[in-house]
């Protein structure tokens, strides 16, 4: 009898947690086809590989995370990888490289470059809080413009051109690896990914800045007339977004091998979309930091599955984003239906 009802309750619990993730789940099953019928799907190297890339991409959604809970949004996520990745390639540019940029500059250390990177980060994000917070501009149409801003400064200070000659340290750094057996390796950025995903686990659901943004993203008015100071943090919030699009930035000049005023872009979308497909509900007050990894992991998958399968590169672009609206319109209909 306790067997039975044990049985029922599993049941029940999978039903209701496929129902709420189907994305997640359609993916999975999709993952597992493929890798029955392409060859090398299951293979070693493949994991790894999604696990780089999910490392970077996972940077930019907790950033994204924030602004995404409390109502908001921020368009200008990618660009602002970008940008940190110019000025981190710039700067990490060996001093013997012939098509160095900013010949006046010495060669720098890159911790020293990392610094100024994040501080960098840090101006962006305070620029884009003052607006959104102080000024009451929407969020999508103050990310919007200093997207452009921040593209335009990209392509002044790189002349336009892709940016390569880094130091050796930076790159062998970055892209370092524990273990290569069978192609299977554990690389550096996996473990920086998990670093922050724990920090921010911490700030989310320990700290009062966390539980401040739920009460924002949940309602806003109530969340004011309780003593909450909005102003101060929302300012927090896309201060600490612009530090992990930095961080994002810097490791990505380095993982890539180059960097452009380009890079970076459309990983806004991507961003809110891993978000969205993990349980960051658009409209506000809903998102853990796991379910932001499950779904920035499964986002990964989809467009290694679209490679394997011999996608036109072209076509993953509606794939991509046909799964984005489709997981708003369910976190939309989700709402409604709580409602």
């Amino acid at each position: 009898m306790e067997a039975t009802k044990s049985h029922d309750n599993f049941g029940k619990v999978l039903t209701r947690t496929i129902t709420r993730n189907p994305i997640v789940f359609l993916l999975l099953i999709a993952a597992i086809v493929v890798g029955c019928i392409v060859e090398n799907f299951f293979s070693w190297g493949n994991l790894s590989n999604l696990m780089s890339n999910t490392a970077v991409r996972f940077l930019i959604a907790l950033g994204v995370s924030g602004c995404l809970i409390t109502k908001g949004t921020d368009l200008s996520a990618g660009r602002q990888v970008g940008f940190a990745a110019v000025v981190a390639g710039i700067l990490c540019q060996r001093r013997d490289y012939n098509g160095r940029l900013w010949k006046f500059m010495p060669e720098m250390n890159i911790g020293l470059v990392f610094v100024i990177v994040v501080l960098i980060g840090m101006i962006w994000g305070l620029i884009n809080g003052l607006v959104v917070s102080k000024l009451h501009v929407p969020p999508f149409i103050a990310t919007l413009g200093t997207q452009t801003i921040i593209y335009g400064i990209s392509l002044v200070i790189s002349d336009a051109q892709p940016i390569g000659g880094f130091q050796k340290i930076y790159t062998t750094l970055i892209n370092g690896r524990i273990g290569d057996v069978k192609g299977f390796y554990l690389p550096y950025l996996m473990f920086v990914a998990l670093l922050f995903g724990v920090v921010f686990w911490f700030i989310y659901n320990k700290m009062r800045f966390g539980k401040y943004m739920y009460a924002i993203g949940g309602n806003d008015i109530a969340a004011e007339v309780s003593g909450v100071n909005t102003t101060r943090t929302l300012m927090r919030i896309y201060i600490t977004a612009g530090i992990m699009y930095a961080v994002a930035g810097y490791l990505l000049a380095a993982k890539s091998g180059g960097a452009s005023a380009s890079m970076g872009q459309g990983y806004e979308l991507e961003a809110i979309a891993g978000c969205t497909i993990g349980g960051v509900s658009t409209t506000g007050g809903i998102g853990t930091v796991p379910g932001i990894l499950v779904g920035v992991l499964v986002f990964e998958l989809l467009k290694i599955i679209l490679q394997f399968l011999g996608v036109n590169p072209y076509y993953n672009y509606v794939v991509q984003g046909l799964v984005i609206v489709l997981a708003v319109a369910m976190d939309i209909r989700k709402y409604i239906a709580k409602k």
